[in-house]
């Protein structure tokens, strides 16, 4: 951000990880390669990646990109999103137990828990399994996935050439991580082609198998069905795409509804009026309501404080492209292979784009629709736009809303202020704290 302030919107300089790389928050140059079918490419950070997420849909680019992204579009149409919903209540049931024996606590880190709550949902929504997270966060497939989101964030950042990284703790550290999730995945996935091909699927009242797979449409059974060029996907396809599904909305999500609940808890007006939409959405009984889709889709307000959160602090505060090919842009002439970074974090706080931008005022996204789409991308933009941000949205409206009405939040005691920190995903090095107290 500093070197933004004093250079301006777009600035040119070498590192010695990427070599010269761009970085940019002028509109006109987000617009153009947002909206680019040529520039697709993800910059060489994602390389670090490919150990877990393979060639799926956030690594993978060009005909293999196009071929998976048609495909997988189907998976997250509305009326299969709507069985989702399911999910989120009885995770999300099993949340508010948690956050229950934190109540009354002069502070209470979150974004733990939180993660524990989205890893649960994903899983069910992924793959059809019940991990149980939140009841045992030490399980190995909990902490591998733990492991590896740490290990990437830290590579990216280290200068550490492939030969050398080979000689640290965290390669082997690493490389049992990914024994144990691609174990995981491919035992459910074997599990799924099996009942797949025999057509004997349970219902959801059955019980679940060794797998703790239940027979609710999942991620995977869509994939199962998927055809390109006339084929089904690969086992290692299936793999790639199921553990990218799993990464994306796993931290993103955790991410962006600990910081709301940070916000609405230093924000009491915006909580009042949050508290005030659920009574009319649930009149008799908005302790213990069960969200429809439609209920959700009536929470105008929680729509807006959640923009507002995900513009403050959108969880994935930069993302990279590779150049396809020269690019004359304003005179200048940027080469092929060049990495550009675009900077969601500092577009979103630009006083150009956002009056006050660093005051939370959820009332500026009331009439947003149509405003400036490459100034606000907190799901990127364009062909690669985040293709799961309707789910990650009915996710956080869901969650959300039943920790506003069981309970007030408010500042921690001590005040606390975070440490942001730009990783893989936007963090608080000093985790997000508040408290909580029970609503009589």
């Amino acid at each position: 951000m500093g070197y933004l302030k004093t250079y301006g919107d777009t600035i040119l300089f070498h590192d010695g990880l990427f070599s010269w790389m761009l970085v940019s928050t002028d509109y006109e140059f987000n617009e153009f390669m947002h909206s680019s079918s040529v520039h697709i490419e993800k910059s060489n950070l994602y390389h670090f990646f490919h150990g877990w997420l393979g060639q799926g849909l956030l690594t993978s680019f060009g005909s293999k990109w196009r071929n998976h992204r048609k495909v997988i579009t189907h998976s997250f149409h509305f009326s299969i999103l709507q069985q989702f919903i399911g999910s989120f209540d009885g995770v999300g049931d099993n949340l508010l137990k948690k956050l229950e024996s934190e109540a009354g606590k002069d502070s209470v880190e979150i974004s733990q828990l939180i993660s524990l709550y989205t890893l649960d949902v994903i899983c069910e929504a992924a793959m059809g399994v019940k991990i149980h997270a939140l009841d045992s966060g030490n399980s190995q497939y909990v902490k591998s996935i733990k492991d590896m989101c740490n290990i990437v964030a830290d590579r990216i950042f280290s200068y550490l050439s492939p030969r050398l990284y080979m000689l640290t703790a965290n390669y082997y550290k690493e490389k049992r991580a990914l024994r144990i999730i691609h174990k995981h995945v491919d035992a459910v996935i074997s599990q799924r082609i099996e009942e797949h091909n025999q057509k004997a699927k349970k219902s959801e009242s059955s019980q679940a198998d060794d797998f703790g797979v239940k027979k609710r449409l999942a991620f995977l059974d869509m994939l199962l069905d998927a055809r390109i060029d006339g084929k089904p996907l690969s086992r290692k396809e299936l793999r790639d795409e199921v553990n990218t599904f799993m990464f994306e909305g796993h931290d993103t999500t955790s991410s962006a509804i600990s910081f709301a609940l940070f916000a609405i808890a230093t924000h009491p007006e915006v909580q009042e009026k949050l508290f005030d939409e659920q009574t009319q959405i649930f009149p008799s009984d908005w302790k213990s309501a069960h969200a429809s889709h439609k209920q959700l889709m009536e929470m105008k307000y929680l729509d807006m404080v959640i923009k507002e959160t995900l513009r403050l602090y959108p969880p994935v505060p930069f993302y990279g492209r590779k150049l396809a090919q020269d690019v004359d842009f304003k005179g200048t002439l940027y080469p092929k292979g060049l990495t550009v970074f675009l900077f969601p974090y500092g577009c979103h706080r630009s006083a150009k784009y956002f009056p006050e931008p660093e005051k939370f005022i959820p009332e500026r996204f009331e009439n947003w629709t149509g405003k400036l789409p490459y100034a606000y991308t907190p799901f990127s933009a364009g062909p690669r736009n985040c293709i799961g941000q309707k789910f990650a949205m009915l996710e956080m409206l869901a969650i959300i809303s039943k920790i506003i009405r069981k309970f007030k939040l408010a500042p921690a005691r001590p005040e606390h202020e975070m440490q942001l920190a730009g990783e893989t995903i936007l963090i608080s090095k000093n985790g997000v704290n508040i408290s909580l107290e029970k609503r009589l």
